[in-house]
């Protein structure tokens, strides 16, 4: 059965119905003859959600802020919380019979299902805390997810089913931990928010049908890389600062330093975030599995642009588990202001 038309004033009109009801809704619409594997996926990690939520808000009564005093396979050391984070994703998904394999940012390696247990059609890669070198000064965090369809064949999940490009997800989204607990999520057909309510345990619809404003009036940038930034990096940053960009007016900087924190806010009221490349990680920082890809999933269907300044995000074949690139995500005329920026720079070059 050929799937039906998104109709988006449906979805606005359900607004505080809750998260279960909201993709059972979708399937019905969107995908009628549907199985509903994908559906019991989300419902999985909205659980998985729902533990690490309860976690932050009591962490620093039960002991799990601070360091584990182990590295991550990117270096970095990691927060007990975040290791924390990881166990309860794995936990609740890895033996639901709906995945064929996991990535997770914080293994070196992908997390495959035990043959003993079923395997499914869908591979995840996740983040399970962004943002958690800010734990301890109780700042907003979040969990970012990324859904592929399995595309190897065999007993069980393989890296190929992990690295594709973004463009074949079949769902993305985020949770951020913040005075309210707010899940965000695409399937292709519009981005939709919900907010955890604490009384009844139940994520429910408070932001239908998000649409990013296609000029912004914040910039989100660390800038004390100013001087690791290469000269056209620096040339559109001051372009934000100085109002000589393509609106004509300066930016308000905003940086929490929290991606997905970040993010949300500029996903809400317009503006760009900006991790470009440095002398120090010439190749960028982030991770395109398991925060590049479905950020740049959900900004593309509310209506925004991700980019490395010279590349769609949602094209980038990955090469490896921890592929990282420069990321330009936000208003659809903000990021493509940065990429002239780039552009010129590439030409000027050119013509030496």
């Amino acid at each position: 059965m050929p799937k039906r038309a998104y109709n988006q004033e449906q979805d606005r009109n359900m607004i505080g119905i809750s998260f279960t009801e909201h993709i059972a809704e979708q399937q019905h619409r969107l995908s009628p003859a549907a199985r509903g594997d994908l559906s019991s996926l989300l419902r999985h990690i909205m659980l998985a959600a729902k533990i690490i939520s309860r976690e932050t808000r009591k962490a620093a009564l039960v002991d799990i802020l601070g360091l584990t005093g182990k590295i991550n396979v990117q270096g970095e050391e990691v927060q007990k919380l975040d290791d924390y984070a990881d166990e309860i994703m794995i936990r609740n998904l890895r033996f639901a019979g709906l995945l064929c394999v996991m990535a997770s940012e914080e293994h070196e390696d992908i997390i495959r299902i035990p043959e003993r247990y079923a395997i499914g059609d869908y591979a995840l890669a996740f983040d399970p805390l962004d943002g958690s070198s800010n734990i301890d000064a109780n700042v907003s965090v979040g969990t970012i997810f990324s859904i592929q369809r399995r595309v190897s064949s065999g007993p069980t999940g393989t890296h190929q089913d992990v690295l594709q490009r973004g463009k074949n997800q079949v769902c993305a989204g985020y949770v951020i931990y913040g005075p309210s607990t707010i899940l965000v999520y695409t399937t292709g057909h519009g981005v939709h928010g919900f907010t955890l309510d604490p009384s009844v345990g139940e994520f429910l619809l408070s932001h239908p049908d998000i649409r990013i404003p296609t000029k912004g009036k914040i910039y989100s940038v660390n800038e004390g890389n100013y001087y690791k930034w290469d000269e056209p990096t620096r040339k559109a940053v001051d372009g934000f600062k100085s109002g000589e960009n393509h609106r004509g007016k300066p930016y308000s900087a905003r940086y929490i330093g929290s991606l997905v924190s970040d993010f949300h806010r500029n996903l809400l009221y317009g503006g760009i975030f900006l991790y470009p490349a440095d002398s120090k990680n010439t190749s960028g920082k982030l991770r395109l599995l398991p925060e590049c890809n479905p950020l740049a999933m959900v900004v593309e269907n509310a209506g925004g642009a991700a980019s490395t300044g010279t590349k769609r995000i949602l094209e980038i074949e990955p090469k490896r588990l921890h592929h990282r690139v420069p990321f330009i995500i936000g208003s659809r005329d903000d990021v493509a202001y940065v990429e002239s920026v780039y552009r010129e720079a590439q030409d000027a070059a050119a013509a030496e």
